[in-house]
């Protein structure tokens, strides 16, 4: 009963605060946000008061089976409902803004739907919201099965995932009102990011509790993946977002670095965001999930371990090579330089461990759609772990840096590593955590896998070519030392290019639709019936090595 009482006094004494917050807001966008917290609130104590789950009783689907369960896997499923409602919101913004793109009349002169705004909101929900949900529910999954144990505090953890749907729903309004820091995946603001770190130390609770209660005496090397992404992202946004606000009552502040010391800082951040937020805890999902799907074991676990320690030292030098030919001294931008193209080689050992798990299993790529999403993936891991490191030399990056290829290299990066990987992880995740046999339709599943990489290949290659294109245009200079080109003349040519990168994302985005009708019917208990994958199934007798024949 006092643990009752002080759950929905705390919480009413968070609406109170809100609700004064809410008045004395000097800016609109600031009282805006205070009165969504005040909403949130209000309903945690709700909830709080009547003692029992609200989602779960008022929507029986998001339960899961009747069935009693070793694992608390709530929180899961409703992670991987979120992960993909936030997915389909983050990949229709980034259609309607290549659109913009090619046609800027459809930002209907509108301040809300302006590419400036419209873009952060992408960024945070592909990113923070569709893969931060895909992390937060696999880390759940993958710690509970590996250490034998039920997540240690379960009131937290759900607090955990509401809390992070409140902080997507902050940034995601704040960057519709015009509220960012301007930081590239920084954007929100000071108590947008206070909030998260809140959210973000309960997960880091949950995460380390659950493995500290483990009855397995081994630590699998996912949760070490896991664990480097929760811990590194937890210093890279206390120091990176360390600012001053104006006011209390107000949404504006300021950095507490100025100058090459803020750029320095914020690709710091920025780089290991790609390096722990989009890597390592990307990674953690490869290490369990590939193995699980291919029911083989990793190819070597040495070469994981090898994988992590490089990974996780060298990335974390790699941010000064954004800011070549900067005011940043130029022995930072070397190092910067030398930690990416170093990083090549334990970039490869970790695409080379996740193929090669598939050895005694490679048939699985023709009868098994998810599989063949998890070898794409590695497949665009390997790729953009090689394109990283060259487009960080600096006589690369000349002709490269600020076009869109670099745009082509984060989208090829993006889509086809974390957005397949997440794929294919929910793909195996959703039967299971409903009880079912399978996946509504395998056939969907293939159709979702052909309408991604596609996409993908169209957006990638019209954005290389569009940068080589602007590369080459901005440094063209006549006969007489003047540019050659306008800047409008290079925006013109580069329309072609928008359409076809718009085409792409059109078609990702379809795949993503397929999926989320698969897992509907999933859910609902349907099974589709369908032929095999193949109708040329696997011959283990027929599948033998040649037999060396002498030369004559």
């Amino acid at each position: 009963m006092d643990i009752l009482l002080t759950r929905v006094g705390a919480w009413f004494f968070v609406a109170v605060l809100a609700f004064v917050a809410m008045i004395l807001g000097i800016d609109q966008a600031y009282s805006v946000h205070m009165g969504i917290a005040c909403i949130a609130a209000l309903i945690a104590m709700a909830v709080a008061m009547n003692r029992f789950d609200f989602v779960t009783e008022r929507f029986p689907v998001l339960s899961g089976p009747s069935v009693a369960s070793r694992y608390d896997d709530d929180p899961i499923r409703w992670g991987a409902i979120a992960t993909l409602f936030w997915g389909i919101a983050g990949f229709l913004v980034g259609l309607i803004i290549a659109l913009q793109l090619a046609f800027p009349v459809l930002n209907f002169n509108l301040e809300y739907t302006t590419f400036g705004r419209l873009r952060p909101l992408h960024t945070s929900a592909v990113i923070f919201a569709f893969g931060g949900n895909a992390l937060i529910a696999t880390s759940f999954y993958v710690v509970q099965r590996t250490c034998r144990a039920r997540l240690a505090f379960p009131g937290l953890a759900r607090f955990v995932f509401w809390g992070y749907q409140l902080f997507i729903v902050l940034a995601a309004t704040g960057y519709l009102m015009g509220v960012t820091e301007g930081k590239e995946y920084a954007e929100p603001e000071w108590y947008v990011d206070l909030w998260l770190t809140v959210v973000w130390v309960s997960y880091l609770a949950v995460f380390v509790g659950t493995i500290v209660k483990r009855k397995e005496p081994h630590i699998y090397v996912a949760n070490w993946f896991y664990l480097s992404f929760i811990i590194t992202v937890a210093m890279l946004h206390l120091v990176n977002n360390l600012s001053m606000p104006v006011s209390l009552f107000g949404s504006k502040s300021y950095s507490a670095f100025a100058g090459v010391q803020d750029a320095l800082t914020q690709w710091w951040y920025g780089h290991n965001a790609v390096g722990f937020f989009l890597t390592a805890g990307f990674l953690a999902m490869m290490y369990y999930f590939v193995p699980k799907q291919a029911e083989r074991p990793v190819f070597s676990y040495r070469l994981s371990i090898v994988h992590f320690w490089s990974l996780i030292f060298l990335y974390i030098w790699a941010g000064p090579h954004h800011l070549h030919y900067t005011a940043l001294p130029d022995w930072a931008q070397t190092l910067g330089m030398v930690f990416s193209v170093v990083l090549w080689m334990p970039s490869w050992g970790g695409m080379i461990n996740g193929l090669m798990t598939l050895n005694g299993a490679w048939d699985k790529i023709r009868t098994d759609p998810i599989i063949r999403m998890m070898v794409m993936a590695l497949a665009f891991y390997g790729m953009s772990t090689f394109e990283g490191p060259m487009l960080s030399i600096k006589a690369v990056n000349s002709l490269s840096h600020y076009t869109d290829w670099t745009i082509g290299h984060v989208h090829s990066g993006a889509l086809g590593w974390n957005g397949m990987i997440t794929f294919a992880c929910l793909y195996y995740l959703f039967p299971r955590l409903w009880n079912r046999e399978r996946m509504y339709s395998l056939r969907m599943i293939n159709w979702h896998f052909w309408l991604s990489t596609l996409g993908i290949v169209f957006y990638a290659s019209a954005m290389w070519v569009s940068g080589i294109m602007q590369g080459l245009m901005w440094r063209e200079y006549g006969a007489d030392g003047y540019l050659v080109y306008s800047f409008a003349e290079t925006v013109a040519a580069m329309f072609p290019m928008y359409l076809i990168r718009a085409f792409g994302g059109l078609l990702y985005l379809s795949g993503a639709l397929v999926m989320v009708f698969n897992v509907w019917m999933t859910i609902a208990g349907k099974l589709r019936v369908e032929k095999p994958m193949t109708e040329t199934p696997y011959n283990p007798e027929a599948d033998r090595p040649y037999v060396a024949v002498p030369a004559e």
